[in-house]
């Protein structure tokens, strides 16, 4: 029997890309049909996301899927959390979606949870604290006339689906990452939307990955040159990698890395203590009633904005050159928190590095080859420290790390995690977001059984390669250096 093609659309932070997958009993395969960049604009002094541009970018690459492919049996959309934009009475977008490193939240999780008690809100909720939750960016909007006059909200995946089919709803795992899902039951919290002055009324009804949206409206299949099927996949993108995870058993923890690392357990029940709530730990909703248990690590953001930073001041920086000289630079000379706030927003990344090292008395990384080192052994600190609470917090012991995502290409952060972690690391797919996406397509058709047999293909199928520990580098003295450090500033 030939591989039956779907098309999965995969929206990142810093890029996004439609993907042609081939699907049979021993094959997954993937082709991209189309890669954009993802540059979010800054207009009036708020920082929005291109959404038209991107819309249009799917549109071009769905054209290119059908022409060099064929006819795809459905259509599946993932993106990043939390960012959703206000439809009117017609249907219409009333702005682009604001993007998560906007400063409007500034201030407001601290007010809320002063409000709520941040322990009722965990347990109602079960997610960590992010200043960029729904939660807040809807409480800081909700004096704006847009939020006022606007009859739905959509989730940017949904938002997209929407577009494509004229089907209106919220995809279960992206909506989980909004602080206002029921953690229990996984329906909208009503109460606690209305207990904050926000208008329930505006949440769609709920759907689960598998689902049918629709067909693609006649204007779209105009564009694109066929008419498909849209299905509800695991919309958020984390969700999708997770189920990418080529694992067997459920003794793995894994790191989504990319943009954001995402670091954390599989489970079948959400931990709401209240060390998991100091610890910052969220539970998500995955596929089929399992829990994403997991803590957001800035992850190669601060790399990437590195990166920029120095084309930006005509310094250009080839990637691949400065990961080889930093494998040279002695391990853990500086070592940095990377979820310190001044790391969130875009801007001068090695400044900030620099002025982190200062305050902390390190030694003050200079070179690029010296910063890209600092944010590695940091990253992989990070890694460590997430795995490691989520196992004791959790009760749930792990024998590997399974690194995912583009990150599973950075091998240099892939053997520092097997070193700071005491464990294996097996990295890739680097696809898993799209293979996860693809594979919830495949299900609803009737080729894969369940998630344990998406992930038996995905082992039989995808190339991976595993960092074992090495001894030499003291991490039980580093992370103490970065504690006692995090403590001064």
């Amino acid at each position: 029997m030939s591989p039956t093609l779907f098309a999965a659309v995969d929206l990142g932070a810093s890029s996004g890309r439609v993907v042609a997958g081939r699907v049979g009993p021993d094959t997954v395969e993937l082709t991209e049909a189309h890669r954009f960049v993802n540059e979010p604009v800054r207009l009036a002094g708020t920082l929005h996301w291109n959404i038209a541009g991107l819309y249009t970018e799917i549109l071009r690459g769905l054209r290119f899927l059908g022409r060099d492919h064929g006819t795809p049996v459905s259509v599946g959309v993932d993106s990043w959390a939390v960012d959703y934009g206000l439809l009117d009475a017609d249907g219409a977008l009333l702005s682009a979606p604001v993007h998560y490193r906007d400063g409007r939240t500034d201030g407001v999780a601290e007010t809320i949870n002063g409000q709520l008690g941040a322990d009722a809100l965990y347990q109602r909720t079960g997610l960590q604290i992010l200043p960029f939750n729904t939660i807040y960016q809807l409480v800081a909007a909700r004096d704006t006339a847009a939020y006022r006059t606007a009859d739905r909200l959509l989730l940017v995946p949904d938002l997209i689906g929407y577009w494509l089919t004229g089907a209106i709803g919220a995809e279960v795992t992206n909506a989980s990452t909004t602080q206002l899902l029921d953690v229990h039951d996984r329906t909208w919290d009503v109460d606690l939307a209305s207990s904050l002055g926000l208008r329930p009324e505006l949440l769609p009804s709920l759907r689960q990955p598998g689902d049918l949206l629709g067909r693609f409206r006649a204007d779209v299949a105009a564009e694109v040159g066929f008419d498909a099927p849209v299905v509800a996949v695991a919309s958020h993108d984390t969700a999708s990698a997770v189920i990418g995870v080529p694992a067997v058993g459920d003794r793995f923890a894994y790191i989504s890395c990319g943009t954001w690392g995402l670091a954390g357990l599989e489970l079948d029940r959400p931990v709401l203590s209240e060390a998991s709530r100091e610890a910052n730990f969220t539970n998500e909703a995955g596929i089929d009633g399992t829990v994403r248990y997991l803590r957001n690590v800035m992850g190669l953001w601060l790399l990437q904005e590195s990166v920029r930073w120095w084309e930006r001041e005509g310094r250009p920086a080839d990637l691949p050159t400065l990961l080889a000289d930093a494998a040279g630079v002695p391990a853990g000379r500086t070592v940095i928190e990377v979820d310190d706030a001044r790391f969130l927003p875009p801007g001068d990344m090695p400044s900030r590095i620099a002025a982190y090292a200062r305050e902390t008395g390190q030694p003050v990384p200079s070179a690029p080859d010296e910063i890209v080192r600092c944010i590695l052994d940091s990253l992989a600190l990070a890694f460590r420290r997430t795995i490691r609470e989520a196992m004791a917090l959790a009760d749930h012991a792990v024998d590997v790390v399974h690194a995912v995502g583009g990150g599973a290409r950075n091998a240099l952060l892939c053997q520092l995690t097997a070193d700071a972690t005491g464990l294996p690391v097996v990295a890739g797919p680097v696809e898993a977001t799209a293979l996860g996406n693809l594979l919830v397509q495949a299900r609803a058709a009737g080729l894969v059984a369940d998630l344990a047999d998406a992930r038996r293909l995905l082992a039989a199928t995808q190339a991976t390669v595993c960092y074992e520990p090495r001894p030499g580098i003291d991490w039980d003295s580093l992370a103490s250096r970065l504690a006692s450090t995090a403590a001064k500033v």
